[in-house]
């Protein structure tokens, strides 16, 4: 584990051991993690009469759900599956059967939240034969369906889903492809010592009350596995791009990318891939929160500063919603990120005669080759359309991020191979505003002082 400052570590122990106590938590346990380091586990209260360690076991509820997702994403990987593909087109039958998978992935098939029945959280689970076939119109909200709602049910149906394309259970398929290739040994689909007993605290006396821990059935793939903060510190590792031979991290950022809100400046929180997406002081975390009776867990990171936090805790209710991010917080003030030291890196002629200035129109923009062999395309004053572009085997660019995301970049040549013109997505950029030896569509007339 890297060592933190005392203070530092103080000032972090606090902030957990205040939460314990006001909120009257039985017990709670939280970690840090940033480039891919350990820097911080404490634990407050009691396990079985013991300090909890960051080797207990705690229930995760809906983190459960990011495995699944990734469970999908791997099928689609590998050619099994896409994600526009229907519900029908694999699982038959049900009310849902035109929607997508990336619809169940986003939350946004207009399921309702839970599945028929009683309570599924506190009480044993069914087949998913009678899953499935719970699913008719009653299981559906009244319009409009199109827009996010949370659906516990809908990752159900995926989790049987993988189960159908695999031949295997989705626990199985999550431990032989995700658990096992990153070390993941104490992460399980039922609790194993040592571990947290469950608990309701009373609202208004300090006793407790011990909740049941059932085997969900059908509706485990929603939120039945238990886990420990070194292997949920694994994971916030896994979600901010280290995926090992798991997952592409493309694949991860696609997951991270919001799949129902407008990535604008109004949103604080929305869904991706099976990740729940959070905005807040400028930060744009992932990962998952999680709740079953007795258990209460969060996973996030911030890509960004490649720093994750976990807490995790025995009781039905009570931890405060900013404690992740106080902590990331208390980390940001006592010690910041101190940034690698700037170093010159080689360049090939073909991409530094592409840097520098091009014209969108008569708009200037700014084309620079960053560190890792990317091209920087960003207006050169004021906000507009910025995107990071990969190069591709052809001599093609792929927008990464913004609005030209996904869209290709063509380099057009003069006679003599000099680069003339960017084709992005059919907008031309060229040299000086609107060159008329450029293609420009529409033509270019002469620049003139009046009408």
């Amino acid at each position: 584990m890297t060592s933190l400052l005392p203070s530092t570590q103080r000032a972090l122990f606090r902030r957990l051991a205040v939460e314990q106590r006001q909120n009257r938590i039985p017990s709670l346990v939280a970690g840090l993690v940033r480039d891919g380091e350990v820097l911080w586990f404490g634990g407050r209260g009691a396990v079985e009469g013991a300090e909890p360690t960051a080797d207990t076991q705690y229930r995760i509820g809906s983190i459960t759900k990011t495995f699944v997702g990734v469970l999908v994403l791997r099928l689609r990987d590998e050619g099994k599956l896409r994600l526009t593909d229907t519900l029908d087109e694999h699982l038959p039958g049900t009310a849902v059967g035109d929607r997508s998978i990336a619809r169940l992935l986003t939350h946004t098939t207009g399921m309702s939240a839970e599945p028929q029945g009683p309570w599924w959280e506190r009480t044993p689970g069914g087949s998913p034969q009678d899953l499935l076939a719970s699913i008719d119109e009653s299981a559906l909200r009244p319009p409009p369906q199109h827009g996010f709602h949370y659906s516990n049910t809908g990752f159900g149906v995926l989790g049987e889903l993988v189960s159908r394309l695999r031949g295997r259970s989705w626990f199985a398929a999550a431990e032989q492809e995700i658990l096992r290739p990153l070390g993941m040994d104490r992460t399980s689909f039922g609790p194993q010592a040592p571990h947290a007993k469950g608990f309701a605290v009373h609202p208004w006396a300090d006793v407790l009350l011990p909740e049941p821990a059932e085997d969900h059935g059908a509706m485990s793939p929603a939120g039945q596995l238990w886990s420990t903060v070194d292997d949920m510190l694994r994971w916030a590792r896994f979600v901010d791009g280290d995926t090992g031979e798991v997952l592409h991290p493309d694949t991860v950022a696609e997951m991270r990318a919001p799949g129902a809100v407008d990535d604008g400046d109004v949103w604080r929180a929305g869904y991706g891939l099976g990740l729940q997406l959070v905005r807040d002081n400028g930060r744009r975390l992932a990962g998952h929160t999680g709740s079953m009776p007795g258990f209460l867990a969060t996973v996030m990171t911030d890509p960004a500063q490649s720093t994750g936090a976990v807490f995790m805790a025995n009781s039905t209710s009570g931890v405060s919603g900013g404690l992740i991010t106080d902590l990331l917080n208390i980390l940001d003030e006592h010690e910041p990120r101190i940034p690698q030291p700037w170093a010159p890196s080689a360049v090939s002629p073909e991409l530094l005669e592409l840097t520098g200035q091009w014209y969108w129109g008569p708009t200037p923009h700014v084309l620079r080759v960053l560190p890792e062999g990317l091209l920087d395309l960003v207006p050169w004053q004021g906000r507009g359309r910025a995107s990071r572009f990969r190069p591709n085997s052809d001599g093609t660019w792929t927008g990464m991020d913004g609005y030209y995301s996904g869209e290709l970049l063509r380099i057009g040549r003069d006679a003599d191979g000099v680069p003339s013109h960017l084709d992005l997505n059919t907008f031309i950029f060229t040299r000086t505003p609107y060159d008329p030896a450029a293609p420009v569509p529409g033509g270019v007339q002469e620049w003139r002082s009046g009408e």
